[in-house]
């Protein structure tokens, strides 16, 4: 690790945790005070050998800006002298220094953070130089302080300390770090913006798509992004980011059951976040996004299908090598795998609804070519049969009794009306299609009305029940398609008659109130109907005909 013992009188200091008992005056008054543990280790320097040598020679500014440092509970760090020996308070041991206490302890700062030293070494030359006071505000340091290269932010300021003789004789560094914070927040950002950004999607491409998209502009924490969906046994790449597609990581299909692939077999069938290590050897060529390396390790994120049990696809991403894959860094990667997986499993119920809906659509066509035909092979044997009846009551050379006649009659009404049956079953037929057209004419309504509800007397008489007929005269002719206002009320009639097992039906037509020649009319059909001895409401339906 940078900044480690190389030395041999190094080594030596390190064998006891870099301190060693100084030789001369080790607690000089009022050099380290009480109740610091950073203080105890400092007081435990061999400062002989540092340039800075023994503590009871250091200059009385030297010693009041240590007991400014120690004494405060703030994270600061120090550094004084040509070498700028490095001095840290006990906050900044905690929050910051890591594995690198208590080696970094009198140690020239530009070895205690040399991997940092092109970052912070300028700043610390302008304090030197021109004596005045630098501020950063999250800067991003990569910190080599836990045994790896990690990514921190910090907001510091950097302000100059006099000698006794007034000159510049050192830095003193009030600092708070915001990795925590910083990380955070661009993850959230990644989150809510992967929400609106496939909300609207309409497929499971579209929704891998975007996903992708998003995810690789928070390149700091997903330097590439993959992504799959499984078509049988077989994924199928939906979207690269970040990487290119047939990349070795990234074929256009891969079988989850080849063994170069078992990492994505594991996590299908467990559906769980698999990680994958040593990635910048296994594959070669992996792109680093803003970094300097590429990712040491993959996770694969299932994208599951609880309707199916199974899984839509999944995502391949790179980690930042920079950043630990603790808790909150695979919560982040599951949240959006979540994310992903339920708007996909929207627009697959999506998928499924539209599929069903062309389905009840093309059976709705059916039935209407249905209609269509069974409406042209009604009428062929109804002509037919009307053509005979016709001609009987037409013939003026072999005329009909009367009573037969009038059968007859009857019998060539009902054909027709029949026929004109059929005739709306072949307008239901066109409505359905949206060629259905009404043809409104001058009629007599009440006169068309009345025709219309005796032809179902016989039948109303047979079932032991009454008819009643109220269509008093209107002022004019109204508008209606007669066609149209036969099968409307042919069918009022007859759902009457089906559900009246005792009384009465009665038809009434009415003008309304401000009625004129040709304007609207209402007519309802009644009854007084009880089944199993209980009164049932009187049906009423009102038609409104206007011109």
């Amino acid at each position: 690790m940078t900044g480690s013992p190389s030395s041999d009188a190094d080594r030596a200091r390190a064998d006891d945790g870099g301190l060693r008992p100084a030789t001369r005056d080790p607690h000089p008054p009022g050099a380290f005070p009480p109740g610091s543990e950073v203080a105890a280790d400092l007081a435990r320097v061999d400062w002989t050998t540092t340039p800075l040598g023994p503590v009871g020679d250091w200059p009385q500014s030297l010693t009041t800006a240590l007991r400014i440092l120690l004494g405060s509970r703030f994270s600061m760090w120090m550094c004084w002298g040509p070498e700028l020996t490095f001095f840290c308070n006990d906050a900044y041991r905690h929050d910051t220094l890591g594995m690198k206490y208590p080696w970094a302890l009198g140690r020239p700062s530009r070895e205690v953070w040399s991997e940092i030293w092109g970052d912070i070494g300028p700043r610390i030359g302008t304090v030197l130089r021109e004596g005045r006071s630098t501020w950063d505000e999250a800067l991003l340091l990569i910190l080599e302080r836990s045994g790896y290269p990690e990514e921190t932010y910090h907001t510091f300021s950097y302000s100059p300390l006099a000698a006794d003789d007034g000159r510049v004789a050192g830095m003193i560094c009030v600092v708070s770090e915001d990795t925590d914070r910083v990380v955070a927040e661009r993850r959230m950002a990644t989150l809510r913006d992967l929400a609106t950004a496939i909300g609207p999607s309409v497929d499971a491409a579209g929704v891998a798509e975007s996903a992708a998209g998003v995810l690789a502009r928070n390149e700091r924490d997903v330097p590439f992004t993959l992504a799959y969906l499984l078509d049988g046994d077989v994924a199928r790449l939906a979207a690269a980011e970040g990487i290119a597609a047939g990349h070795p990581l990234a074929p256009d299909e891969l079988d989850p059951a080849d063994p170069a692939w078992d990492f994505v077999r594991t996590s299908l069938a467990g559906q769980r976040t698999v990680l994958v290590g040593d990635a910048d050897h296994r594959w070669a060529g992996l792109p680093a996004g803003p970094w300097d390396a590429p990712p040491r390790q993959l996770a694969v994120l299932p994208l599951p299908c609880p309707s199916s049990g199974g899984s839509a696809g999944f995502f391949v991403v790179g980690l930042n090598r920079y950043r630990p894959v603790d808790a909150g860094y695979a919560g982040f990667l599951e949240l959006a795998a979540g994310q992903v997986a339920a708007r996909m499993e929207s627009v697959r119920a999506f998928e499924e609804e539209r599929r069903r809906a062309d389905a009840l659509a093309e059976l709705d066509r059916a039935k209407t070519a249905f209609f269509t035909n069974v409406s042209h092979e009604f009428r062929t044997p109804l002509t037919l049969l009307l053509g005979p009846a016709e001609d009987a009551l037409a013939d003026e050379e072999w005329p009909l009794p009367p009573v037969q006649r009038s059968r007859l009659e009857l019998v060539a009404r009902n054909g027709q009306r029949l026929l004109r049956l059929v005739n709306s079953l072949l307008d239901f037929s066109r409505l359905a299609g949206g060629t259905a057209v009404a043809r409104p004419e001058p009629t007599d309504l009440p006169a068309l009305t009345v025709e219309l509800a005796r032809t179902f007397a016989p039948a109303i008489r047979r079932a032991g029940l009454t008819l009643t007929l109220d269509c008093p005269p209107m002022p004019g002719p109204a508008q209606v398609d007669p066609q149209m206002w036969a099968t409307i009320l042919l069918n009022l009639l007859s759902n009457a008659l089906k559900f009246t097992f005792e009384g009465g039906v009665t038809v009434s037509l009415r003008a309304l109130t401000d009625a004129t020649p040709g304007g609207p009319a209402t007519a309802s059909a009644t009854d007084s109907a009880t089944s199993d001895g209980a009164m049932l409401e009187p049906p009423a339906i009102e038609l409104a005909v206007t011109d």
